[in-house]
């Protein structure tokens, strides 16, 4: 026995691969009986065993290269020849992926935000802890063991960390004009001890609410443009707007965006402080939302559109200040005719002729029916119930 083989025989053992004649016929696209498969293997100088059509192959110490079924079948057409394996051209037949019409894709959100002048930015995932404690006021952010900078030492819980970082380095180089959003992942532990990883997408707007120019006047954006904005991104769905106080937020210019009920983000104006602190000459505008809300869409349901004209009514009301114009939507709806078939802000008044502390409102009422043309005391019917509607429930005084 020579030293080489000495040396092979002293090598430790391998585990036994599994190889199967169906496989090999499917990869090679020939049939190789058992027979043959074990003339090959003998040539090869492999142990092997045989059981119910299943080879259990021990390759020796030596062939490394051997250590899945595939390298086994490549040994196989090896020996038994490259020529006698059949040339036949890849099956791959062309096939639509399923895209589900009740979701958008993030490409859909993207160009939406787009061709609302904003423009994409992409940031780290790794940020200052001290934007956590600003803008999330997140005091337990989840920390990196090695940071590869100390200002990127935790994971962020919110983009309007990234997005405000960037709108100083804007501004920093005179653009006094920003519309900036990103799509990324937050990283935020939950009560069980381990972490969620939620796709957000946010919004960060600054300077005027449109490009310099003759045709219109010039005005900074206010929380209504940014609010206009959230509102394209989620049509056709129909977001609610309620108030709320946010870390990152001014406590008064601040609303919490609902979808069928359920929390899917927040908008408003920078808190002072923080403007104070990142030297804003204006307040930026801002809004973050949950991807997974935003995706979702129902799909169109058919609608009998009535051939009658509609009928338009305007009501106005005197209410308190503090109630908001979304309770009184929400309770009129809840409560509507059947004929209704909008109802509508159109004017807010605050001055003379109304009581200190109190605000007139007036709705636009659109009736219809899809099978005969409303008379006028169907009309009037309708309009007393909302104004019943109106003085129970929100003790308004019609003007």
């Amino acid at each position: 026995m020579g030293l080489f083989t000495e040396a092979r025989a002293a090598l430790p053992g391998r585990d036994p691969v599994r190889l199967r004649l169906a496989r090999v016929e499917r990869l090679l696209g020939i049939k190789l009986d058992g027979i043959q498969v074990s003339a090959i293997l003998r040539r090869l100088r492999f142990e092997f065993s045989v059981a119910e059509g299943e080879f259990r192959v021990t390759p020796p110490s030596y062939r490394f290269d051997i250590a899945i079924e595939e390298d086994l079948i490549e040994e196989l057409a090896r020996i038994h020849g490259y020529d006698r394996i059949p040339a036949t051209l890849p099956a791959a037949p062309p096939t639509m992926l399923p895209i589900p019409e009740g979701k958008r894709d993030i490409a859909t959100l993207r160009r939406l935000l787009v061709a609302r002048d904003y423009q994409e930015i992409v940031s780290y995932s790794f940020v200052d802890a001290a934007w956590e404690t600003d803008f999330a006021g997140n005091t337990t952010a989840v920390a990196l063991a090695n940071p590869i900078a100390s200002q990127m030492s935790v994971m962020r819980s919110t983009l309007a960390g990234g997005l405000v970082s960037c709108l100083v380095n804007n501004l920093s180089r005179k653009h006094a004009r920003a519309r900036l959003f990103e799509v990324g992942r937050c990283f935020m532990t939950d009560a069980s001890g381990g972490y969620r990883q939620p796709v957000r997408i946010g919004g960060v707007s600054y300077g005027d609410a449109r490009h310099e120019q003759w045709g219109l006047k010039k005005r900074p954006g206010d929380f209504y443009d940014i609010k206009s904005d959230v509102e394209a991104l989620l049509a056709p769905l129909a977001g609610e707007f309620r108030p709320m106080e946010h870390p990152a937020l001014h406590p008064g210019r601040s609303a919490q965006i609902l979808i069928g009920g359920m929390t899917a983000g927040w908008i408003g104006e920078l808190h002072p402080r923080w403007q104070r602190k990142y030297d804003f000459p204006l307040a930026p505008l801002l809004f973050e939302l949950d991807l997974e809300a935003v995706s979702e869409r129902g799909l169109p349901a058919f609608q009998e559109t009535s051939k009658f004209p509609p009928v338009r009514r305007d009501i106005a009301v005197e209410v308190d200040e503090a109630i908001s114009y979304q309770a009184i939507l929400e309770g009129l709806r809840r409560e509507q005719p059947a004929t209704v078939v909008e109802i509508g802000l159109f004017d807010i008044y605050r001055g003379t002729g109304v009581e200190k502390g109190k605000k007139s409102l007036a709705f636009r009422v659109l009736l219809q029916d899809t099978r005969k043309t409303l008379t006028d005391a169907e009309v009037e019917s309708a309009i007393s119930q909302l104004r019943r509607i109106l003085q129970q429930q929100f003790n308004a005084k019609l003007r």
